[in-house]
């Protein structure tokens, strides 16, 4: 994947000290974070939350299942990457997955380490991750929609009102090209992670809690997300040297304006305030709700 878009790049109109310099940085800055994608740092997996945050019992296990979960992410896309760089060059690979995107690759690779028996059984498990993702993203996204309209999901007819103009617009989205529209899908994969990472930093702000542990991860894919958007043919396509400085001087804009926000909300919050508390029941919290 990544020699293909090297190669388009030797390709490209632009002028050959810019290739030379797309071409040695690609790989770390900021290409290597959206190649892997899920792998690095997944927003993705974030929107299952509304879902997973209602079948926990206590919030301590929120770090078996969601550190937990990206930990295993991670050890899944090394083994792939492991499996790809062993079976292929880089030519025959990029050539494999232009022919068939990545499925075909995975395929490929799946039948080959595997056999015939071994392979179905892999391809199988591998159809079933995208299948049960797509399951609880259609659910969270329902519920996050409902949450915010205050329509309750009680009635299966308010489920369909939601549901079926969600539905229309995915298989419009099967209409678009799937290499373009995974560029998309990885940028905002990105993105979605930055705002659940400055989520929590804001959470932990407020509480008064050590917050740099999402913090400095947030900063620094929000630094990436800016450049690649200001760089790639899907976004604006700019010179990959002046973008450095432009998405650096954006993201620290950003980040005064978020610290600047987070400031203002701490200072209007008292003893008696629902986050301070957010410790307790909501019984506690909320005497006056019906549970």
């Amino acid at each position: 994947m990544i020699r293909g878009y090297f190669e388009a790049i030797l390709e490209s109109n632009i002028d050959d000290n810019e290739k030379l310099h797309r071409y040695l940085t690609v790989i770390k800055v900021p290409g290597l974070f959206f190649t892997i994608s899920c792998g690095a740092l997944s927003g993705f997996h974030a929107t299952q939350s509304p879902i997973i945050s209602r079948t926990l019992k206590n919030e301590s296990e929120g770090r078996w299942v969601f550190y937990g979960a990206m930990i295993t992410e991670g050890i899944i896309a090394m083994l792939w990457a492991a499996a790809a760089i062993a079976l292929f060059d880089g030519q025959t690979l990029s050539q494999i997955i232009s022919e068939g995107t990545a499925s075909a690759a995975v395929s490929e690779i799946t039948f080959t380490l595997l056999g015939t028996i071994g392979g179905t059984i892999g391809i199988l498990g591998v159809t079933v991750l995208p299948i049960t993702s797509g399951d609880t993203a259609f659910r969270s996204l329902r519920m996050v929609i409902a949450d915010y309209i205050k329509l309750t999901q009680a009635k299966l007819s308010n489920r369909f009102m939601i549901t079926i103009p969600i539905f229309a617009i995915s298989i419009a989205l099967m209409f678009i090209d799937f290499n373009i529209l995974w560029r998309y899908f990885t940028w905002a994969n990105q993105v979605t992670a930055v705002i659940a990472l400055f989520v929590s930093t804001a959470y932990l702000f407020l509480k008064s809690r050590n917050y740099f542990f999402t913090l400095i991860p947030g900063t620094f894919m929000l630094y990436l997300v800016i450049l690649y958007l200001l760089t790639e043919p899907i976004g604006f396509n700019l010179p990959m040297t002046i973008s450095y400085y432009i998405s650096a001087a954006l993201a620290l804009g950003i980040l005064l304006l978020f610290f600047r926000h987070v400031r203002l909300l701490k200072s209007g919050l008292t003893s008696e305030s629902a986050l301070i508390n957010d410790q307790l029941s909501i019984r506690e919290i909320y005497p006056e709700s019906i549970l």
